[in-house]
């Protein structure tokens, strides 16, 4: 199974839900089951490692988001992955536009399928520190939920 999270730039919440996924499935025992990747439907950080504050409030939670590096979201994402998630209505918006009528790959909100309460993860890009937070608690949540779909898949 092969999941893609997807924001705007791929340096804040896309990379976390990476991180955090992987983690989640490492402890589960199917990492070598699943692949986790993001991206954004922006180009402006391709090639750069995830926010310093996305990172250091991953660090503190035990999640390591240091290895990655912002890429862009293509056409061909939608026929190698079987799940791409979007962190907010805008970015669903784009990957709509920009999906082939080919392409196999399930699109959907992250939190509305998983987390229930709110459908957006909030940009936490020009916030202080609680909006990383944040960010990290409805993803933690979310990913729980999707985990579980995850193993009903495989």
């Amino acid at each position: 199974m092969r999941v893609l999270f997807v924001c705007l730039g791929n340096i804040c919440r896309s990379p976390t839900a990476e991180g955090v996924l992987r983690h989640k499935l490492r402890e589960a025992g199917l990492a070598d089951q699943v692949e986790v990747a993001s991206a954004g439907t922006g180009d402006w950080h391709v090639g750069n490692p995830p926010d310093k504050r996305s990172q250091a409030a991953a660090r503190l939670r035990g999640y390591d988001l240091s290895a990655q590096r912002a890429q862009q979201v293509s056409r061909a994402d939608f026929a190698s992955y079987d799940l791409i998630l979007a962190m907010d209505n805008s970015n669903l918006r784009n990957l709509k536009a920009l999906r082939p009528s080919t392409g196999k790959a399930e699109l959907d909100l992250f939190l509305r399928r998983y987390e229930g309460e709110v459908d957006e993860v909030p940009d936490p890009y020009y916030d202080g520190d609680q909006g990383f937070e944040q960010v990290l608690d409805l993803i933690e949540r979310a990913c729980d939920r999707l985990l579980v779909e995850v193993k009903g898949r495989l």
